[in-house]
């Protein structure tokens, strides 16, 4: 086991079920990811020091600082956390300076407050130190209580769905900075967030749990385009979800679905399996209806398109294959939509790419998906 950055194994059966495995290297920043009840928070309280889980360990830069089996609980002053609460944790009668200075510790009052101020200077409050919390707006409270998290020196930085509460300029405006001030620290920084696009835009890396439990952990892109099964594919909202059968054709396996023999790049199976499967929206590429190219003959498919959803630059379509009910989704290019004539009820054609197209051990939806 490493003994630099943070490592984290909690198991117990109550009040949330817990059987999570995780670990955070130094400047790296690690989503956890998951719908309500998945135990995201009770596992940034556990490695706080706020609550201790019936089993495991958290060890941090070799340190345990919780080991069920050894008996060690170090305290949540010992620990030398930082951590940015969803509702701020502000004290409403001291200024954004004092908040700051409170999380200080050792040091005589004018190095408190010269330390406070260069916290604040570096969330970008100079000039609003002596506001109180009522006085700022929510995103000014949200780097207040960053530059707090920060105050202690933390060893670990944990972030409980820190931009939930502001509206989506200001949440936009947050990811940005804290994008900027995670390339400046060099300690492990833990999020917890809903927003798959927030995960995927911030984190090195992100762990998928549900109820309790550690399903995949990879990069955003690994996630998102090799889902480890098909139900981590529906707990990240991906659309193309699919079932079919490998089976042989010419000395290769394809796979059936359709009545199509789809061509799969890496194919892990033998024939006569049933398999879950899944492309990204990346992956369909729709054909031009004047002037057809070789790429098309890769894997074509004809539907007739369900809807179109215009978004600035983009549209998403939704091409419904013949025989299939589920639609194909998928975005292409504003003036493309145009250029080609797409409308709902129009017929089209896509490929689907060989390289994109990623397979799963078949299982059946549970009630809880």
């Amino acid at each position: 086991m490493s003994t630099s950055g943070l490592q984290v194994s909690l198991r117990q059966r109550a009040p949330i079920p817990l059987a999570a495995e995780l670990d955070c290297a130094p400047g790296e920043l690690l989503a956890l990811v998951g719908p309500s009840g998945s135990g995201k928070s009770t596992i940034l309280r556990c490695i706080a020091g706020l609550h201790a889980a019936a089993e495991g360990a958290i060890h941090c830069n070799g340190e345990a600082w919780f080991d069920a089996a050894g008996r060690i609980d170090r305290p949540v002053q010992a620990r030398r956390i930082g951590f940015v609460f969803q509702n701020y944790g502000l004290f409403p009668h001291l200024s954004a300076l004092e908040n700051v200075a409170a999380a200080l510790g050792g040091l005589t009052f004018a190095e408190r407050t010269a330390r406070a101020r260069e916290l604040l200077a570096r969330v970008h409050l100079d000039g609003l130190e002596q506001r109180k919390p009522a006085a700022l707006s929510g995103g000014q409270q949200q780097r207040v209580a960053v530059a707090r998290a920060l105050a202690r020196d933390p060893a670990v930085l944990l972030l409980d769905e820190p931009f939930s509460a502001v509206d989506q300029v200001t949440r936009r405006k947050l990811q940005q900075e804290l994008a900027r001030l995670r390339a400046e620290l060099d300690i492990p920084m833990l999020l917890v967030t809903h927003d798959l696009d927030e995960a995927r835009m911030l984190a090195d890396r992100m762990v998928i749990l549900h109820r309790g439990k550690t399903l995949q952990a990879g990069t955003p892109d690994e996630v998102m385009t090799r889902p480890a099964s098909a139900a981590i594919a529906r707990l990240v909202g991906l659309h193309n979800l699919f079932e079919g059968t490998l089976v042989e054709d010419g000395g290769a396996l394809r796979l059936a679905w359709l009545g199509h023999r789809i061509e799969v790049a890496r194919v892990d199976g033998r024939a006569g399996e049933r398999m879950n499967w899944v492309i990204p929206s990346e992956g369909v590429l729709l054909h031009r209806q004047d002037r057809p190219s070789r790429g098309e003959a890769e894997n074509p498919v004809s539907g007739f398109v369900q809807d179109c959803l215009r978004l600035g630059p983009f549209t998403q379509l939704r091409l419904v294959p013949e025989g299939c009910a589920e639609p194909i989704a998928f975005s292409v290019p504003t003036h493309v939509v145009a250029r080609n004539g797409i409308a709902p009820g129009v017929r089209a054609r896509v490929t689907l790419r060989a390289e994109s197209i990623h397979l799963m051990p078949w299982e059946a939806p549970s009630c809880g998906d």
